[in-house]
């Protein structure tokens, strides 16, 4: 699987089925080697990505992140296998705990996260599958930032999947996994030079995030303080978490974020204006082919 091209991360669930159809293969057309897409309370993984692949016919897309508590591991397996027989090599399986607060909006449990995973890979391993096995496995990354579920990635599956990280995660990060392993990075971008309105859209979609502890312990750990965290995010942290301004200011991160260690970047394309649903203007501004 070839991820040397930029990717793009989404949450997709603000769209019709029809008009996430008519922007996957604008994706593709644009030349971005990869779609990456967010389970939320919305559309299930599999049969999504299974529609998305059919709408393309070059174009990675991946899961970001399939919530583990959320399905069994015979059904995550051998759903990926399915995918990796329909759609040869154009599956990637990123798999993830999510956080308490989003699993209790979802109705499903969070309790040790690093050995659920653990366990929940080995049973994905030992899954039987009776129909023709795929030519090549589907790829699985793990999303996580503490060291443990570091280690699991870099172990036991291809490697890992970040979100919301800085450029300094990014290379702290890849000294804790070593050189092989995949790092796919996101990077939250807003098309929009005005410092004042693209950090504003910024912090309404930091804000989230923000109420998390486990982002909040990471930021700490680079020198962030209490300062950082009120009133949405200081200039400081806004400013290490997105990349905003113009089409150059925004590629020149893109690369930094690779020479900090990520092997594969997917940029989250922020609308200026609010909201979740992907800037297409951003997407069209940034991809690898005009």
């Amino acid at each position: 699987m070839d991820l040397n091209a930029l990717g793009v991360f989404c949450f997709l669930d603000g769209l019709t089925g029809a008009q996430t159809g008519a922007f996957v293969r604008k994706v593709e057309r644009w030349g971005y080697g990869a779609l990456w897409f967010a389970e939320t309370t919305g559309r299930e993984s599999f049969s999504f990505a299974s529609y998305l692949l059919s709408q393309t016919e070059r174009l990675v897309v991946a899961t970001g992140i399939a919530v583990v508590y959320a399905y069994e591991p015979i059904a995550t397996m051998n759903a990926s296998r399915t995918l990796g027989e329909l759609f040869d090599a154009r599956f990637l399986l990123g798999l993830g705990v999510s956080n308490s607060r989003g699993n209790t909006r979802r109705g499903i449990p969070y309790d040790k996260p690093y050995t659920f995973m653990r366990a929940y890979l080995e049973k994905m391993r030992a899954a039987p599958y009776a129909a023709p096995a795929p030519q090549h496995e589907p790829p699985i990354v793990l999303a996580g930032m503490m060291p443990k579920m570091l280690q699991l990635a870099a172990t036991a599956t291809h490697g890992t999947h970040t979100y919301f990280t800085t450029r300094e995660q990014i290379a702290r990060i890849r000294t804790a996994i070593g050189p092989k392993p995949w790092l796919c990075a996101e990077l939250g971008v807003i098309l929009e030079s005005d410092a004042a309105k693209a950090r504003a859209a910024a912090r309404r979609y930091m804000q989230v995030y923000l109420s998390v502890d486990h982002y909040v312990k990471r930021l700490r750990e680079i020198a962030f303080g209490d300062e950082d965290f009120v009133n949405g995010g200081s200039d400081r942290l806004v400013d290490a978490l997105i990349a905003w301004g113009s089409e150059t200011t925004i590629r020149d991160r893109i690369a930094a974020y690779t020479k900090a260690g990520a092997s594969h970047v997917c940029i989250l394309p922020l609308h200026p204006e609010g909201g979740m649903v992907p800037d297409e203007r951003a997407v069209a501004a940034l991809a690898p082919r005009q």
